[in-house]
């Protein structure tokens, strides 16, 4: 998607989303629709095919709203902004391939785990694979991550530069700006598997986590009826086929 087309898109989600309160699902339901951000720029997860918002996220969501006997209002927008506008209310639920942290967990209520993931190190240096081979190095990674939280921790790393897309942080790499991208290991296997001669190298885990949904902080109602719809996807078949076709593998949990 061109970069100008996800800003009208982001800005124009703001100034229709501005007025949206937290809702409880027995108001969701009688509206019939759910209002879900995503961030539409980080495949596989959500991203825009032309006009067309799709993704293991996007999937799961309408899969999710569809059991709960919803339709599903997306909206697209920054990462960052994602949180920050699930508390402000202007939307019902944040799905974009959110890890789960203790401080998120103070700001936000999260649902049971929808899959798990984890950062990992890539780089065109075979020798840069390990926490302990960042030592001395510049790494690139999206603005408002975990991952960018966790390498800023890390004692002896030179720089962390941070980017407002993911994919723009991966072009950092394959530019020569940086030494190494940290990133979700999806989306590392999805650029890998669309670039096999990138000349990119998978290397390991920063750390493993859970992603949920985000929804407001102390709508337990909502948080209920997703963990429901949740349980029903994945036990009627209709979680695996959509992991299957995005990942090719079983991502839930174990």
């Amino acid at each position: 998607m061109k970069a100008i087309k996800f800003l009208v898109a982001a800005i124009a989600g703001l100034a229709v989303c501005a007025a949206v309160q937290a809702r409880p699902f027995e108001e969701i339901k009688k509206d019939g629709k759910i209002i879900i951000a995503t961030e539409g720029a980080y495949p596989p997860f959500s991203y825009f095919q032309g006009s067309k918002l799709t993704g293991l996220d996007i999937e799961l969501g309408e899969a999710l709203a569809k059991k709960m006997g919803l339709t599903v209002e997306w909206k697209a927008l920054s990462f960052d902004a994602l949180l920050a506008g699930l508390r402000q209310d202007r939307w019902d639920v944040a799905m974009s391939s959110i890890g789960i942290t203790e401080e998120r967990a103070k700001a936000v209520t999260f649902s049971n785990p929808i899959y798990c993931s984890g950062g990992v190190i890539t780089s065109k240096d075979a020798a840069i694979h390990t926490v302990e081979s960042l030592n001395g190095k510049t790494v690139a990674v999206q603005t408002g991550t975990t991952y960018m939280e966790a390498l800023r921790k890390l004692p002896g790393i030179k720089d962390v530069k941070n980017f407002p897309q993911d994919p723009d942080a991966r072009s950092a790499l394959m530019n020569g700006r940086v030494d190494a991208w940290v990133s979700d290991r999806f989306a590392v296997k999805a650029a890998l598997e669309a670039s096999p001669n990138s000349g990119l190298k998978k290397g390991d885990y920063l750390f493993v986590e859970k992603i949920a949904a985000a929804i407001k902080k102390g709508n337990g109602s909502l948080r209920t009826a997703v963990d429901k719809a949740l349980a029903e996807i994945m036990a009627d078949g209709t979680y695996h086929d959509i992991t299957e076709k995005w990942m090719h593998e079983d991502i839930h949990c174990h």
